[in-house]
């Protein structure tokens, strides 16, 4: 008896295969296009605007519209004053999403400003070690030759033995 082989999977095809329905179904937009929004929007855009929904027209049954394919309207949130630039060039970024598609999906952009990026503050630097903690560190560094591994041991071992702070 032979068992068929397994496939190895990566994460990101699990999780696009669970995510996109979903996507599909409450905000009409797929993994693909949020993966590839960097590109879509290009450097002046990426970094302050997101997708967030494209809204599909209803089909009605009882129109002679032919029941085609109809364009969507592509609603945007994009941070504070780029806002105006973005609506300056909507017929670019329509013509990059209708591209990247490969039919024309998007008719027309809505921009909702709203906060975008999500502000990271990076941890601040320990203060260097003073007295015998100082004395310490160096004793356990004295046998490392590289430079770059002494570095790495310093900043932990400031880290580590740093005095904790009283809140």
């Amino acid at each position: 008896m032979s068992y068929p082989k397994k496939r190895e999977f990566q994460i990101s095809e699990v999780a696009n295969g669970i995510i996109d329905p979903v996507l599909a179904r409450r905000a009409g937009i797929s993994t693909a296009l949020l993966g590839s929004w960097d590109e879509i929007a290009g450097e002046d855009f990426a970094d302050c605007t997101r997708p967030e929904k494209i809204a599909w027209p209803r089909r009605d049954e009882g129109t002679g519209s032919g029941g085609g394919h109809q364009a969507g309207v592509l609603t945007i949130a994009c941070e504070g004053a780029r806002a105006l630039f973005l609506t300056h060039a909507q017929g670019e970024l329509i013509a990059r999403i209708n591209g990247f598609f490969g039919f024309p999906a998007v008719r027309q952009i809505r921009i909702v400003q709203k906060p975008v990026s999500q502000t990271f503050k990076h941890p601040r630097k320990p203060p260097p070690l003073k007295g015998e903690a100082a004395k310490r560190l160096e004793t356990m560094m004295e046998g490392i030759e590289s430079e770059a591994l002494k570095k790495a041991v310093t900043r932990l071992g400031t880290a580590v033995l740093q005095q904790k702070r009283k809140v």
